[in-house]
């Protein structure tokens, strides 16, 4: 059996690793999979057909790419596919409950960066939720539901971004920064208990890598979402508010392709 090392430069959450499970599944040359998003490092044990592997995880656009491939006698540990689900149900969960928190929060407190903080939180809940449908599907089907899935956050990504443009161009009211703030560290403490879950499932140790936690893409967002928050109570503008729902727009549709690559 091969063993195959790559570097996968933008695989820094669950999210991503989900994708890249997906992509990979039904391939008969694969045997196993083994994940070290701390270091962004993804072990492959196949047989054979490096060329195809390498080139599907590429398409991806995930900035990865092949450190070495050696002979193995490793043996592959079984995974537990139903504490695997039971951990999917949950962290899909927690994301979709705090995406319909945020979206209504955000609409009623007139904020944009929580209405595009609301959907990178759905953005991981449809990829928690096609890593569950996939176990046992066809993949036409799954083709299909990834297509749906992906179309569906790019127009929802696109409409808030029109959004932001317009309430840039005209005179809106000050979003609600108490809200923005309050709201906004709850997700970041929901993505880290996620987080905390998630890696607790891989590994026996009883601590939590700290890097982990403060390189993850979706506490960024909501670090950042809490900044503008501030920035609006001392600068009595909107501006702030509008740039950190354009740059998450922008970081939601980029998930959106990815998405719709699953579909290829």
């Amino acid at each position: 059996m091969d063993k195959s090392t790559f570097r996968v430069q933008h695989m820094d959450c669950q999210a991503e690793e989900s994708i890249v499970r997906m992509k990979l599944d039904g391939i008969s040359a694969v045997k196993g999979l083994d994940f070290d998003l701390k270091n962004r490092q993804l072990t492959v044990f196949h047989a054979g057909q490096i060329d195809l592997i390498n080139g599907l995880i590429n398409e991806l656009g995930l900035g990865s790419a092949l450190l070495n491939t050696e002979k193995t006698e490793q043996e592959l540990e079984v995974e537990d596919a139903k504490a695997q689900r039971k951990l999917l149900w949950t962290v899909l969960a927690i994301n979709f409950g705090f995406f319909l928190v945020e979206m209504t929060t955000g609409i009623i407190s007139k904020s944009m960066g929580l209405v595009a903080d609301s959907l990178d939180m759905l953005a991981d809940a449809l990829v928690y939720g096609l890593s569950l449908f996939a176990v046992g599907a066809a993949a036409s089907r799954k083709k299909n539901v990834a297509k749906a899935s992906g179309y569906f956050q790019l127009l929802l990504a696109i409409v808030g971004f029109v959004e932001v443009v317009r309430r840039a161009i005209g005179q809106e009211a000050l979003p609600n920064f108490q809200t923005m703030i309050v709201v906004s560290a709850l997700a970041l403490i929901a993505n880290a208990f996620c987080l905390y879950l998630l890696q607790k499932s891989k590994s026996k140790e009883a601590h939590m890598q700290a890097t982990m936690i403060f390189t993850s893409n979706d506490i960024i967002i909501n670090a950042g979402v809490i900044l503008a928050g501030v920035l609006v109570l001392f600068t009595g503008s909107a501006l702030p508010d509008l740039v950190i729902g354009a740059i998450v727009f922008v970081i939601v549709i980029r998930g959106a392709f990815r998405i719709l690559k699953l579909a290829k």
